[in-house]
């Protein structure tokens, strides 16, 4: 199936942190863009065709050219439509920081919460104060080099922001659906209140996913995972 030319589209799927990253700042930079949902066990002959290495989502087509991994298209939407907001800031030291804090989230903390999210008993104890451990790193870090940080619109919004949005933004669905609460107003404030103030802007409002149906989905796909463990 051929993308048209000289459009936007994006692959993605409703519930994956990824496909939303893409998606938020699409919307941030007021990209006019074309949404596909994928069945992610049924994959469409698109996705496959244009995303050969790894047949995953997101996949953006722009002008036909296909672009995969969250991370590249990201840097590639900030570099091509160079419109308000920046995704990533002017000054290189201030840019530094950014890509140093969304390393850390992606690879440190996010790691740990798909862990979470297939655990029970002690293992999800120990993994859920490994987590909190990490976020008072993150919480440090963004006291220390982000003090003056202002979330009052859209534009306040940059790659650190919808890293910290994806990642963390459902943080009270995990309270829900696994019965832990890992990020609190008293042990990392700062990062609770980032997370409560960029739910309250508009282009957040629009990509978040439906409370329940993710409760309902997290529960599901803990409960198929943990019954093929049991019965391997």
């Amino acid at each position: 199936m051929e993308e048209e030319k000289s459009k936007v589209t994006l692959h993605g799927m409703w519930a994956s942190t990824y496909s939303k990253r893409v998606e938020i700042a699409l919307k941030l930079k007021g990209i006019p863009f074309k949404y596909v949902e994928e069945d992610l066990k049924n994959k469409s002959d698109s996705l496959i065709q244009l995303n050969p290495v790894h047949k995953k989502i997101p996949l953006l087509v722009h002008d036909g050219k296909p672009l995969a991994e969250s991370q590249v298209i990201l840097e590639y939407i900030d570099e091509t439509w160079k419109n308000s907001p920046r995704l990533l800031p002017e000054d290189p030291y201030e840019k530094a920081q950014v890509r140093f804090w969304v390393s850390y989230i992606i690879q440190q903390v996010y790691e740990v919460f798909g862990r979470i999210l297939f655990q029970e008993g002690k293992a999800l104890a120990k993994s859920v104060e490994e987590a909190q451990e990490r976020l008072r790193v993150l919480e440090e870090g963004l006291k220390k080099h982000f003090p003056n940080k202002i979330l009052r619109e859209n534009d306040d919004v940059g790659l650190l922001e919808i890293i910290i949005f994806t990642s963390f933004g459902a943080h009270k669905v995990y309270h829900e659906a696994l019965g832990v609460e890992i990020i609190d107003p008293v042990d990392t404030p700062t990062l609770y209140n980032w997370i409560e103030r960029l739910q309250e802007l508009t282009v957040m409002k629009e990509c978040e996913v439906p409370h329940d149906k993710l409760v309902t989905s997290i529960q599901n796909y803990r409960q198929e995972h943990l019954q093929k463990t049991a019965n391997a």
